[in-house]
């Protein structure tokens, strides 16, 4: 299926990087917002045209919040806007029960949502690449046209996402523990800072940055998410309360009695190790992550700040510092082996180097490459 013309509902973020990814590889897009100046700056930036198209689409990108999909949706398939319609809503469920709702026609309607973001908001924080080597959920049914579908994953190929089909039930089961329950828990520990004294926020470090960044999301926004998501949601936080509880008790018991008494902070030690069980399996840390591990090799050079230049650009991508391994070359320039575990990633993440000027290649696993014990990344 090819996609020549598409129409982005909704130029914010997502919308607005959308129209972006798909005008660089030639579709005609067209922007429409409520707030026209918002549709003006997309266009402004590349991202499509704010005239009006002179029949349907191939495609329509609904790109507004999750409560207002299915409004926008009939709204936009009375007009004909488009032949086929998807969004981008984070919250699945509630959305195909308010379609199935209000829509008439269903067959040209399926659910979408990148796994892309930033706690940033509107179309100036938007680009092209937003979405590369990211996870790009469809939720068809029983209903959707396979020419829908097919126009769907078509725009997906052109964003640079890899398509992941999914009930709409295990989707937001899903999103509640990767995304909506962590905004929370970063809103929590922001919200502890916001009337910190200044002794405490000038001792603030890359840590504490780390776990609140995504704090910074527009509230409006979340609050319809949560809304959406509730029950999810809930019952993560459910199960967190628990082990909240838990810590809660041993480090009173502690602070109250001998804080080496047998087995005082074993209920903290079993939690922390818990955690970085999990830390491992989302890093790549753990041994089947690292069993067919691809290597890029960089050639940072010898100017002083290479490598800090090197390690910025590639943490959008998931390579961390952990999976960066430094060796000498065959002259005095350093080399650093990145270490990513999925093929798909590893080539975005080669042509995203290759693009901003880096000297990069395919190396050949070695046998300090293969599968290490005890769970350890390669040496």
């Amino acid at each position: 299926m090819v996609i020549r013309t598409a129409a982005i509902v909704g130029t914010g973020l997502i919308g607005t990087s959308v129209g972006l990814a798909l005008a660089r590889h030639g579709v005609r897009v067209h922007l429409l917002d409520a707030d026209a100046s918002t549709a003006r700056v997309a266009a402004a930036l590349g991202a499509g045209t704010t005239v009006p198209p002179p029949g349907p689409v191939d495609l329509a990108v609904i790109a507004v919040p999750p409560t207002r999909v299915a409004d926008v949706l009939c709204e936009q398939q009375r007009r004909s806007l488009a032949l086929s319609y998807t969004d981008v809503a984070s919250v699945k469920l509630a959305t195909a029960r308010a379609v199935a709702h209000a829509s008439p026609e269903r067959a040209d309607y399926v659910g979408g949502h990148p796994m892309a973001g930033s706690e940033r908001s509107g179309p100036l924080t938007a680009r092209a690449g937003l979405f590369e080597g990211r996870p790009w959920v469809l939720t068809p049914d029983a209903h959707t046209s396979a020419d829908t579908l097919n126009r769907a994953l078509a725009a997906v190929a052109l964003c640079g996402a890899v398509p992941v089909v999914m009930e709409p039930d295990d989707h937001d089961r899903a999103v509640a523990v990767v995304s909506h329950t962590p905004h929370l828990l970063a809103a929590l520990m922001a919200s502890r800072l916001r009337a910190a004294p200044p002794e405490v926020r000038q001792l603030v470090g890359q840590g504490l940055r780390d776990v609140t960044r995504i704090a910074g999301g527009a509230p409006t926004l979340w609050t319809d998410i949560l809304r959406s998501n509730a029950r999810a949601v809930a019952e993560i936080l459910e199960e967190l309360s628990k082990d909240l509880e838990t810590l809660v008790r041993a480090l009173r018991e502690v602070a109250l009695g001998d804080p080496h008494a047998a087995g005082a902070m074993a209920p903290v030690t079993e939690l922390l190790s818990r955690g970085r069980e999990g830390w491992a399996a989302v890093h790549g840390t753990d041994r089947d992550d690292w069993a067919v591990p691809t290597t890029l090799e960089v050639s940072v050079g010898e100017q002083p700040g290479a490598l800090g230049r090197l390690l910025l650009d590639i943490t959008e991508f998931g390579v961390g510092p952990e999976k960066v391994r430094l060796h000498g070359g065959d002259g005095p320039a350093a080399l650093a082996a990145l270490i990513v575990a999925e093929p798909v990633a590893a080539e975005t993440l080669r042509k995203h180097l290759a693009a901003s000027g880096w000297p990069v290649r395919y190396r050949p696993p070695s046998s300090a490459e293969q599968p290490q014990p005890s769970g350890a990344p390669p040496r």
